[in-house]
């Protein structure tokens, strides 16, 4: 049976001002009227039954869940975060305790994706693939753009349909590398997006990452949560188990996937301008302009990020609104800790 482990712990410092500690990216609605979390659940909606949906987030995120998907019971709320590799441990225990057999998808709680009926031909294919608990299985992205602040997956052998063994798998890279691996038509963006059996996943953990293979235990045998999960190592799933194995297989997603990384993202699926404001907007391109609540007159700019949340004001050039987690630290040094 096909489980879904939603993970939706992260902070989304690139949102900023939009998004603080309290209202992390996952639960704010970027990209249209329902939260990314919600349109996270809402793909899965009709398939996957909702009492065989995980949610993992931060405790202090479980009334924020509970508000956004009522009819849904089942949430793992971390003590703290301890990366990727822990949240998938954790969730897969519960599984297994539940159905020797189960099958994780697992899904980031931030993404956005056009296609949801594509998106759900491939993941039943992946699931199809993990269900005999030999390969760990990824769903790759065609790339469009030779972008740097995505890792990428080398495609191997194919297999039966549109399925590859994995090669290797490469870190974010360089601008000439990215532009390499785009026209060799053998790389796909690493979406971040799984599918595994639950008991496989805990073996290979116990292989590459025995430490934390003894925590999750240790939770298991009724050792207390709050006290086990902040001495657990800190890896994401990639690095500890994903890079490491050598049953990996990828299914190329064409279903319209952005991970919605920074501000920038927005332009890409919105169109020429993204605005959240009323007033003029003259000789105006390729900004993003969020200012709710006032007029805003604007006149030859262009590739600008300005967004108003009322108590922070946000004036960005759009090249560099990846990089706002500089802006973030240097708000906490100067003593603005309370606007994050």
């Amino acid at each position: 049976m096909l489980y879904a482990v939603i993970m939706a712990g992260g902070t989304g410092q690139r949102f900023w001002p939009l998004s603080r500690r309290a209202r992390p990216k996952q639960f704010l609605p970027l990209m249209g009227d329902r939260t990314m979390l919600q349109a996270t659940v809402d793909r899965l909606t009709g398939w996957i039954p909702e009492e065989n949906i995980i949610v993992v987030t931060g405790q202090a995120y479980l009334d924020t869940v509970s508000e956004q998907l009522p009819r849904i019971g089942n949430v793992l709320g971390e003590p703290c975060g301890r990366d990727t590799a822990a949240a998938v441990g954790l969730a897969a225990r519960q599984l297994v305790d539940r159905d020797p057999a189960a099958v994780m998808a697992v899904l980031p709680a931030d993404h956005f994706i056009a296609d949801p009926e594509r998106f759900q031909t491939v993941l039943r294919a992946a699931a199809g693939w993990a269900a005999g608990g030999e390969w760990l299985v990824t769903m790759g992205v065609p790339p469009t753009r030779p972008d740097t602040g995505y890792g990428y997956i080398r495609r191997g052998e194919k297999m039966d349909g549109d399925v590859y063994r994995v090669e290797r798998f490469t870190e974010k890279p360089d601008a000439e590398r990215a532009r390499e691996f785009l026209a060799s038509g053998r790389y796909l963006w690493n979406s971040g997006m799984f599918v595994w059996r639950a008991d496989l996943i805990l073996r290979l953990i116990a292989r590459y990452l025995p430490e934390l293979a003894a925590g999750l235990a240790g939770i298991g045998r009724g050792e207390k949560l709050a006290e086990v999960y902040p001495r657990l190592p800190r890896i994401s799933i990639d690095y500890g188990v994903m890079e490491r194995a050598d049953r990996v297989l990828v299914l190329p997603g064409d279903f319209g996937w952005d991970d919605v990384g920074s501000w920038p993202a927005l332009c890409r699926e919105a169109g020429e301008n993204v605005l959240e404001a009323k007033g003029v907007f003259l000789e105006t391109t390729g900004s993003i302009i969020r200012v709710p609540g006032r007029v805003v007159a604007t006149l030859g700019i262009r590739d600008l990020v300005v967004v108003d949340d009322g108590d922070c004001l946000l004036v960005c050039a759009k090249e560099r609104a990846v990089d706002l987690k500089l802006v973030t630290g240097a708000l906490a040094e100067a003593g603005f800790a309370d606007a994050l």
